[in-house]
Order: C-alpha cells, then structure tokens, then sequence
C-alpha cells in the first residue's frame, strides 16, 4: 500500500504545552491588574463612555526582545503623563502574515536565522509581554495563528485580525472565543463590509477544532465577543481615513444595525506604505476628533525607537538597534512629538 499521508512533512516536533509554559512563566498580579484594567478601559472607549483617545503603538513586529523593553520603558513613561486625555496601548506584534514568504515574526522565527526554533519563540514571547505589563503598559498584538493564543492571550488587551485574516472563518471562530476587545481590519482591497461580516460572525458561539491548556485536540465551544469593531487601514484603492471616508464606514455600519465606532491605522495603505506620513495623518485624525467626531475612537501608529528599516543581515551583529526589520517606522522622538502634540489639541 503506498503511503497517502505526510508526504510533504518533513518533520514534527513536540512543543511544550500551554500549561506548562505558564508554570515556568506564570502570571503576577500586577501583569494581571493591567490586562483587566486595559480591556476595561478600552471597552469603555468602544461604549464611548470614556472620551479619551485610544492609541496603540508600536514597533511594526518585534525581533529584539530587549529593544522592544526600552521601547515599553519610554512608552509606559510617557503613558503615565497624559492618561487624562490618551489611553495608550503598546503594539507588540509577534506573528507577521506574509505575502509570498519572508520572515514571519518572533514566535515563529526567534533567532532570525531560518532555524524556526518556536519552542523558545512563544517562550520569548510570554516573557515580554509580562514584562510590558508589569509595567502597567497594556498589550496589543495581531491574532494570526489559531494555536497561539492559548499560550499568550491571557497578557493581551486588545488584539487585531489582520486585513488578510478577516475573510477566514478560522479567524472570526477563533475572535469569538477571545477575551480581549478585538479590531478587524478592511480587506487589502478596501473592503470595510467584510470587517462588518466579520465582527457580525465573531458575536456570535461557534464551535470549532482547537487545543487544550494540555495541548490536546480538543471541540471548542465559545460564547461569541461582543467587543468587536472596524480598523480601517486603506486598500488598493487608496486611503480611508479622511473625513468622508469615516462618515461613510460609519453609515456603513449604522446600516449593519451596529454603533458607529472606528479605529484607524495610520500605516499601511493610509500612508502608502511611506512611513513619514503618519504623522500626518495622525494630525489629521486628531483635527477630525477636535471638530466633533466622536465616531473616531483613536488611531494606531507603526513606531520603533529609530526610524526606517533595515533588512536583515548575513551577519546578524550588523543589525541596528531599534530598526524595524519589517515595515517602516516612525522614530521614538517622532512618536513622542505626536502623542503629546495630540494631548495638547484635545485639551481644546
């Protein structure tokens, strides 16, 4: 009998499971105060019962743990000094879809060498992400594999479906169990009704296969998230983020029998993929938010601690420090220089 099965498997290796990553790597109290004061807060930003403007920024994905940490110190500092008017959540990106091939995030590929070493790559990942929160920096991050999750999800805030990700079913059965507030973006072409299907499915239970804390297959029943909302980051034709294009999402989802709330990603198509034109944008967006539009909830910005990007390198001790190895990004001054600009204007 030839054999039909694995045939393009090279190899399968065990990963340890999520209960006993998070023995090793266990919760704290003040990680855990953070998480729940986070997604409260943003719920509450969703109900616009809290008027401040939400802002998660951050680096595009991390690759260095360490830079990621300064990036969280600078960040939680500059949180802390204008929380009255900007709640402010760290994007810390772990999983990066790729259009072709390419390097697909920390979790994946840690040592940036091709060696896929994801033992370590989740164990890097959990350990930051307590250590963001110990700060009392809430999290953000794209949900992109279905099995992550339960490794992590517990340390995250608010989480994004990625604009490849929302038409898939996987996607919106995985958003409907998730704990946090979740963001869905348009399509790449554009498309805002097939976030709107997507935050309509992901309300609702769904059953579907998963892992255990075990890391056993296991039947998942979820209840379904009521805390879903659009991400507009632009599309093949053009940007959506000017003031025509928020009022007709808004309509748009006004006719779906939904609220009218709306998160816009500076980056992305909005900004042609040129990363020095986020600012603009921002500016924009904050213009749009004093002169009344509270359908606006806030903004996400891509930014590291220098600007640009840089590929990675043969030898990896040429890497600069700070530098995105994915998208562009905006410089910490950069990113200082708006936030604060933006909590002056909303003092107006």
């Amino acid at each position: 009998m030839q054999q039909t099965q694995d045939l393009n498997i090279s190899e399968m290796i065990s990963l340890i499971s999520p209960r006993a990553l998070k023995a090793q790597l266990p919760m704290t109290e003040a990680a855990n105060r953070t998480v729940v004061e986070g997604r409260e807060a943003v719920k509450r930003i969703l109900r616009k019962e809290d008027q401040r403007l939400l802002a998660i920024v951050g680096p595009c994905s991390i690759h260095d743990p360490e830079g990621a940490r300064e990036y969280a110190g600078r960040l939680n500092a500059l949180r802390q000094e204008l929380q009255d008017r900007i709640c402010v959540v760290m994007r810390v990106y772990f999983e990066k879809p790729r259009t072709t091939v390419g390097w697909k995030g920390l979790i994946y590929d840690p040592h940036l060498d091709g060696s896929d070493d994801m033992g370590e790559g989740l164990r890097l990942a959990r350990r930051l992400l307590l250590d963001i929160n110990q700060l009392g920096l809430p999290a953000g991050t794209e949900m992109l594999d279905p099995i992550a999750p339960q490794y992590n999800a517990e340390l995250i805030s608010w989480a994004a479906i990625g604009a490849r990700t929302t038409e898939s079913q996987t996607h919106r059965e995985m958003a409907s169990g998730l704990s946090m507030p979740m963001g869905f973006k348009n399509s790449t072409e554009g498309n805002l009704q097939v976030a709107i299907n997507a935050m309509e499915s992901a309300r609702h239970p769904h059953s579907f296969l998963g892992i255990d804390q075990e890391g056993r297959t296991c039947l998942v029943r979820t209840k379904g998230n009521p805390w879903g909302h659009v991400v507009l980051r632009g599309g093949n034709a053009g940007p959506n983020y000017d003031a025509q294009s928020l009022a007709e999402a808004a309509g748009q989802l006004r006719q779906a029998g939904l609220d009218p709330v709306l998160l816009v990603d500076c980056s992305h198509a909005n900004s042609s993929k040129k990363h020095e034109r986020q600012e603009e944008i921002w500016q924009d967006l904050v213009q749009q938010r004093v002169e009344g539009n509270r359908e606006l909830i806030g903004m996400m910005v891509e930014s590291n601690l220098e600007e640009g990007n840089q590929k990675i390198p043969e030898d990896l001790k040429e890497l600069r420090y700070g530098v995105s190895i994915i998208d562009a990004c905006v410089s910490w001054e950069t990113t200082e220089r708006m936030l604060r600009q933006a909590y002056e204007q909303l003092s107006n």
